[in-house]
């Protein structure tokens, strides 16, 4: 038997020759994973927030506006909001509890990109539970020893001192179960930030279903760690991320503008 060595021709995330070349891009990826939250059914209301660091000052953040649809936001919505909460580009209101936490999140961790929080119904379901996911499967493995659960709910997260809590709750890992509320993922880019809600709102999805079928048998420990590393990587977090991408902006590329 002959083993062939298929040539591991992997895409890359983008580099840039200007700062506005690398603020649009981050723009239509806001843009675009709104819409992809919109269509996957995590919206409610007026709730859920992305932000994506600005990459000229680091400390202004790119967000949706107060009370609009995420399957109506387009590129041009997109307000830039300070550390202070103030509007710097942009007439519309910001969410203060969007604010709150993507503010304490941003600070607490420069390596991170962007920021999603929404409250979708399978993570909101978990997070009742107050326990972390299991490694039942290959990808809920992204996750392994790489989430925490912020244990305590006192109402909509608006005080400073309560998003601070968040942010250290989460350290440096890539999500956050918050109970009663939530999820909560980051990423050196807003496609992998946007990509880890995604396939977290459906591992908890899997495994409330499993648990409601029998009993699960989780992946043992040193497999899981090991998936980890296969699937939990910044680099996969991206790449997982772009079949989605393209897929939006050929549906709907009115997000563009």
């Amino acid at each position: 038997m002959v083993n062939v060595r298929v040539p591991k021709v992997v895409p890359q995330p983008p580099t840039f020759t200007s700062i506005a070349a690398e603020r649009l891009h981050r723009k239509q990826r806001l843009a675009a994973a709104f819409r992809l939250f919109a269509k996957f059914g995590f919206s409610e209301g007026i709730a859920g927030h992305i932000t994506a660091r600005d990459p000229e000052n680091p400390n202004h953040f790119w967000v949706n506006p107060f009370g609009m649809h995420f399957r109506l936001i387009r590129v041009s919505d997109l307000i830039l909001v300070n550390h202070q909460g103030e509007v710097i580009e942009g007439n519309k209101p910001v969410n203060e509890a969007a604010f709150a936490i993507h503010s304490q999140v941003h600070a607490a961790r420069p390596d991170v990109v962007a920021a999603a929080h929404a409250h979708s119904p399978y993570g909101k379901a978990w997070s009742s539970l107050g326990r972390l996911l299991d490694p039942l499967t290959q990808d809920a493995c992204s996750f392994y020893g790489d989430h925490a659960l912020f244990d305590d709910y006192t109402g909509v997260v608006l005080e400073i001192e309560e998003a601070r809590r968040i942010a250290g709750t989460l350290g440096d890992r890539k999500a956050l179960i918050l109970r009663n509320h939530g999820l909560l993922t980051v990423g050196h880019t807003i496609d992998e930030a946007a990509w880890w809600f995604i396939t977290m709102e459906r591992s908890c999805q899997v495994q409330l279903m499993a648990q409601a079928a029998g009993k699960p048998i989780s992946i043992e420990p040193n497999y899981a760690s090991l998936t980890a590393k296969q699937v939990g990587s910044h680099h996969m977090g991206w790449f997982s991320f772009q079949p989605l991408y393209d897929l939006i902006v050929q549906e709907q590329p009115d997000l563009l503008d």
